[in-house]
């Protein structure tokens, strides 16, 4: 009698609280977002000594951060991008980091941000005679959609700041001893992608 009195006490205890399966750690994985769209952004230039002009500019961009999921709503790793403005072509390297604002689940939609900072080159820019073009550094914070399952490919719908240093040495005309422009290129970009 005492034996089926601390079993069913037992199996008492056993339907009073919740049965818990151990969660499988998590393991970091592989991630990829490439992203292409657009970037706009305003340009103030002197055409002559008295003369001063302002430009709306919409040029080209394109990305791609690959890295590392080290935790569920953290990824680490670099970005590498183009961006076409109308006297420059550059090249962005950057380290990226990626983090989810809502905690990873089956929802199919979710809310991310990101930060690039690095150094634009201009590798792929052609200059003309006698013009020197050269990059400088970078800084982009974002944020994002992704649109999908967590465990699949997902599509992306961005919108980040890009701060872009630039350097031009012109050649010399007239009594023109040195010509050297700083530049700073101010953007807001619009991107589409995937990301898996």
């Amino acid at each position: 009698m005492k034996k089926i009195g601390y079993t069913a006490l037992w199996l008492l205890c056993c339907l009073g609280f919740p049965v818990c399966a151990q969660k499988a750690p998590f393991r970091p994985v592989f991630t990829n977002m490439t992203e292409f769209g657009i970037s706009l952004g305003q340009v103030r230039y002197n055409v002559n000594l008295a003369t001063e002009n302002v430009e709306k500019r919409q040029t080209i961009t394109a990305q791609t951060f690959n890295g590392v999921q080290l935790r569920p709503k953290l990824a680490v790793g670099g970005t590498v991008g183009i961006d076409w403005y109308t006297t420059a072509l550059l090249m962005p390297v950057c380290a990226g980091l990626r983090y989810d604002l809502a905690q990873p689940g089956k929802k199919n939609l979710r809310v991310f941000t990101s930060l690039d900072t690095g150094y634009g080159f201009a590798w792929l820019h052609e200059d003309p005679t006698g013009y020197e073009t050269r990059g400088g550094w970078v800084i982009s914070p974002g944020l994002g959609f992704r649109i999908g399952r967590p465990q699949n490919a997902n599509f992306i719908l961005s919108l980040s700041y890009k701060r872009q240093e630039a350097e031009a040495d012109k050649p010399l005309m007239g009594n023109d001893i040195y010509k050297h422009e700083t530049r700073v290129y101010n953007r807001i970009a619009f991107r589409l992608g995937l990301s898996f």
